[in-house]
């Protein structure tokens, strides 16, 4: 079954929406575990009816384990760099390592980042380069994309950097090997790593603190 133009710009506001959600929810209202369960169940269902639909559209979007390997190695040297600069701002700031409620967002926050790097480069960059409306260059999908995945992330401005620059990495490794599993998992690891110990956030009550 063919995507068509008209699917591919439906899935791009919705994932727009999803966006603005965040605002309202975590944002505004504080339900961070209730924004974070609902989005990932709405896209978990719209991936299995998908599917149900088009059976290669898991390996279009990159769920695939092809490449597996050279994606996750291409990403390595962000991620270490990433790592040594955050204990090396840990140590010198003197953050608290020793904070057992990293290990559970350490484990499951890469669920959540491969549900986010799903709607950022397979939902919005994929489409954006399909849409054959659309005439951008493939460096200007990667910076437009990676504009949209730090708008979301205001008003922290250090995290809209950061995750302004990750998505651009992040936009060649998935154009180039097409892989959502390796993107999930880095963001997740290298993204706990910094909220904790760096931006000084602890993700793990954030999530069941109401007001």
């Amino acid at each position: 079954m063919i995507t068509t133009d008209k699917r591919r710009w439906i899935e791009i506001a919705a994932v727009l929406a999803t966006g603005l959600l965040k605002y309202v929810l975590m944002d505004w209202l504080n339900f961070r575990a209730l924004y974070i369960a609902a989005a990932c169940i709405f896209w978990s269902v719209y991936i299995y009816k998908r599917y149900r639909q088009n059976n290669f559209i898991l390996q279009e979007w990159g769920f695939r384990k092809n490449h597996f390997k050279q994606a996750f190695l291409f990403l390595l040297p962000f991620a270490l760099v990433m790592v040594a600069g955050i204990v090396w701002y840990g140590i010198f700031y003197n953050a608290i390592f020793l904070n057992w409620h990293v290990i559970p967002v350490f484990v499951f926050y890469p669920a959540w980042g491969i549900i986010q790097q799903f709607l950022v480069v397979a939902l919005v960059a994929g489409n954006l380069q399909e849409i054959k409306v659309v005439n951008l260059s493939k460096s200007g999908i990667f910076l437009l994309t990676s504009l949209v995945f730090a708008w979301v992330h205001y008003p922290s401005l250090p995290l809209m950097v950061f995750t302004f620059f990750m998505e651009l990495i992040f936009l060649a490794a998935y154009f180039k090997w097409r892989n959502l599993w390796v993107l999930g998992l880095y963001h997740g690891w290298v993204a706990s790593l910094l909220l904790f110990f760096v931006l000084g956030r602890d993700l793990w009550n954030e999530l069941w603190t109401v007001f």
